[in-house]
């Protein structure tokens, strides 16, 4: 018999007990539930988590946020990080307490039963508790789909069951199928956002959100099988989220309201919701008049600087909008004659705490009893007077174009008043006369040595006299800080493309990001620079894209543009995907070569088309140098944060006198958007421009580029865009054929009809063949706002040729 030694036995031994120990504590922390009710109770401390067998979802205890020694019980998604739930209960327990089945069959945490939780009428022994691989948490007949908190998932049945996220103390955002609604402490529930009588059914694996009456929609990733949910946020929008594994992160692929200021609960009582850096984020402001305090409960409260009586005056606040209305009676509209009729009205009711009030001549005055649901919008139509203490001090800081701009863009210089004559001695003036002979000697040789010193340097000597810059003129930037704030012109900032140059994305030292345009082909020497320069700069409008400076040496003609963050229109217009009403393959042609922009909808697209309108107005007629653009287009409308349009590449052609004819020896301009005229080769005037917008404003009505032919019998060589236009309108009266497919699903002929039949109209008006027969820009725009009347327009014809 062979014999072991006794160091090598304790040596295994202690080896097997280790591994045995490792093991142990790894099948604990995975540990799947036993469906056996001896298990329970399943407390935080025992650290077991159930896996569902596709292994996607895991439920257990996870640490409360904002509070590390308390747990809440959750179902969430297994291995992402951080942990992403889409199932909660509201119950916090501490490290002893836990989930316990009652010998009734109820389910309970912490003592409190679960709602709709069962009640066994056999033996308890056999009651069942998992976790399935839809993500739904079961337990006997009880599922946790049938009490929803925050989430849905896919093949979830979400018809009957609502979201519910709580805001604040006392508030709620809600979602039932088809409303999102706000309850708060000063206002009964009221909805901000539907889609109609439909409510949604469910939502599947590759983003189709299915309706009740077999209608669906799709997420701009459509097709991609992922993880998905969908999802009440704490700032009250609904979402649909798409795992993307590359980056690790959730990406946005459809939203419920893209403007966050829209939904209601966004700020308090007397706040005005302004929009952040950018679109998804929002700034809550007080009013002049009022000052922004710490409440009881912790949240910011905007309270009232000095109480008014019978003695009060008005602040004019430019694009704000109080009259998101409560439904309480808390607003009402009287027929007002004009502006003093309706101040009257709110001055005469102590109750009155401002007045919205629209200048253009249709009576509308609307009186308000509460401030609730304040928002800034450049697309507010109705300018609002707040009702303050006449001994308010306060001063309005939301003031439009009417007040802060001068269009003339006047450059005043004054000299002062020669003092008096000096009644010094002879000494002081001969010592002052020696004193500025010698700093006027010294100057002299000074800037001699100088230019013999760098007369070599030919293009330091080109810039020399683009450092006197008159006040208040464009800053002036070296080629070294835009390198540096391009990253070198790095290929990767490119945001932009177009005939005059490349445009990168930068960041300057003061982290502001701006948009760098390096010109090319620019011809003129640089005094036309400069001049070209200084005019841009002097162009202020709120549809215009910002010059804040420029550069020019190394032979480098740059300009430095304020940035706009959601890009060009046409990145919105002219998308690779549609809306379907079941057939599947419609909806997934082009899915992965989407760019992900939410859809506008028609609102929107009045205000681009408006906005537009007003900025080449402004541009053609209220300065005393003004500008022809020669390149409307959608790829130079670009979209602020809120969607505010602002032109780009204006005042890139060469200028003229306003009372003279502009005629250019080469055309300029993108082909499908230029006038007959440039082909033609006849004077240019400011109607080429009116030409080229009524082209946009109709892609911005019907979705598609202007040289697509739409399910025409013509032939190609025959197709024109504004001739069929004419056609579905005025021959077989029906504008729905032209209507962007995109959303043409939520047109309604009582809201819509009018808008969109007006803005067609125009879009016509501006098409036609002679110059002299088209409006000028300043009253295209007041076609746009419905204050002139519309008569039936000429058809358009291509390039003079009569209609057959």
């Amino acid at each position: 018999m062979s014999t072991t030694h006794p160091l090598l036995l304790i040596t295994t031994i202690i080896i097997f007990l280790v591994l045995a120990s490792k093991t142990s504590y790894a099948q604990t922390r995975n540990q799947t539930i036993s469906s056996s009710i001896a298990t329970f109770p399943w407390t935080p401390s025992q650290n077991k988590t159930l896996t569902s067998n596709n292994s996607i979802f895991s439920s257990g205890f996870i640490p409360a946020p904002n509070s590390p020694n308390e747990f809440i019980f959750s179902v969430y998604y297994k291995n992402i990080s951080p942990i992403t739930t889409i199932w909660s209960l509201d119950t916090l327990v501490n490290a002893s307490s836990g989930l316990t089945i009652a010998v009734s069959g109820e389910l309970r945490i912490a003592e409190a039963t679960l709602p709709g939780s069962p009640r066994a009428s056999n033996s308890t022994n056999n009651t069942s508790f998992r976790l399935n691989n839809d993500g739904s948490l079961s337990v006997g007949s009880w599922s946790s789909f049938q009490h929803p908190t925050d989430t849905y998932v896919p093949n979830q049945n979400i018809t009957g069951h609502v979201l519910t996220v709580k805001r604040g103390p006392g508030s709620t955002f809600r979602f039932d199928g088809k409303s999102l609604l706000f309850s708060g402490g000063y206002d009964n529930e009221t909805e901000y956002y539907s889609i109609g009588g439909n409510k949604f059914q469910s939502l599947d694996g590759q983003g189709k959100v299915q309706l009740e009456n077999g209608a669906t929609f799709i997420t701009s990733d459509y097709g991609d099988v992922t993880l998905r949910r969908i999802k009440l946020d704490t700032n009250g929008n609904l979402r649909v989220y798409s795992w993307d594994s590359g980056s690790g992160m959730w990406n946005v692929v459809w939203q419920a309201v893209p403007e966050l200021c829209r939904i209601k609960g966004t700020c308090g009582p007397n706040f005005v919701c302004m929009y952040g850096d950018t679109y998804d984020t929002t700034v809550c402001d007080c009013p002049p008049g009022f000052s922004q305090r710490t409440g009881s409960n912790g949240e910011e409260e905007c309270k009232r600087k000095v109480e008014f009586g019978n003695d009060s005056k008005f602040l004019e606040l430019d694009y704000v909008n109080f009259t998101g209305g409560s439904g309480q009676g808390d607003e009402w509209s009287i027929e007002a004659w004009n502006f003093t009729m309706c101040e009257s009205a709110c001055a005469n009711d102590i109750e009155c705490l401002g007045f919205g009030y629209k200048y253009d001549g249709q009576r509308y005055c609307t009186l308000v009893k509460q401030l609730y649901y304040g928002i800034w919008s450049p697309a507010t139509e109705a300018a609002f007077f707040l009702r303050v203490a006449k001994s308010e001090t306060d001063q309005t800081n939301f003031t439009g174009l009417t007040s802060i701009l001068e269009t003339t863009c006047p450059v005043q210089i004054s000299l002062p008043f020669p003092p008096e004559e000096s009644k010094s001695t002879t000494r002081n003036i001969a010592i002052i006369s020696t004193l500025f002979a010698a700093e006027l000697i010294s100057g002299v040789a000074f800037f001699w040595a100088f230019l013999k010193k760098y007369v070599k340097y030919r293009d330091m000597a080109r810039t020399f006299g683009l450092e006197f810059l008159p006040a208040g003129g464009p800053k002036r930037f070296s080629y070294a800080e835009l390198k540096t704030a391009t990253n070198d012109f790095s290929s990767t900032n490119v945001v932009g493309k177009g005939g005059f140059g490349d445009v990168y994305k930068g960041v300057l030292t003061d982290h502001r990001i701006v948009a760098v345009k390096c010109l090319k082909n620019v011809t003129g020497g640089d005094n036309e620079f400069w001049a070209e320069v200084t005019i841009i700069a002097r162009m202020h409008h709120l549809n215009l894209v910002r010059l804040w400076g420029f550069c020019a040496e190394k032979g480098q003609r740059i300009l430095v543009y304020e940035y706009v963050p959601n890009g060009s229109l046409d990145k919105f217009l002219f998308q690779k995907f549609d809306y379907t009403n079941g057939n599947e393959d419609d909806a997934v042609e082009g899915s992965k070569l989407l760019d992900r922009k939410p859809i506008l909808d028609w609102g929107i697209r009045y205000r681009i088309a408006l906005g537009v309108a007003r900025a080449i107005a402004y541009l053609h007629e209220e300065c005393l140098e003004w500008v022809l653009h020669c390149d409307i287009k959608p790829e130079n409308i670009l979209l602020g944060a809120d969607f505010c349009p602002k032109i780009s590449d204006f005042g890139l052609s060469k200028l003229r006198k306003k009372e003279d004819m502009v005629s250019y020896s080469r055309m300029r301009g993108t082909r499908g958007y230029m006038a007959p005229e440039w082909v033609k080769s006849d004077q240019i005037t400011p109607k080429a421009d009116v030409y080229s917008f009524g082209m946009v404003l109709l892609e911005i009505v019907t979705g598609v580029r202007n040289f697509d032919i739409q399910g025409s019998k013509m032939d190609s060589e025959d197709w024109y865009f504004p001739r069929w236009a004419f056609d579905k309108v005025y021959k077989e009266m029906n504008i729905e054929d032209i209507l962007d497919k995109h959303i043409k699903q939520s047109y309604d002929s009582r809201l819509h009809e009018e808008m969109i039949t007006r803005m067609v109209k125009t879009a016509i008006w501006c098409l036609q063949d002679r110059p002299e027969m088209r409006p000028s820009m300043g009253k295209v725009a007041k076609m746009l706002e419905g204050t002139v009347e519309i008569i039936e327009p000429k058809k358009p014809t291509i390039f003079f040729l009569g209609d057959e």
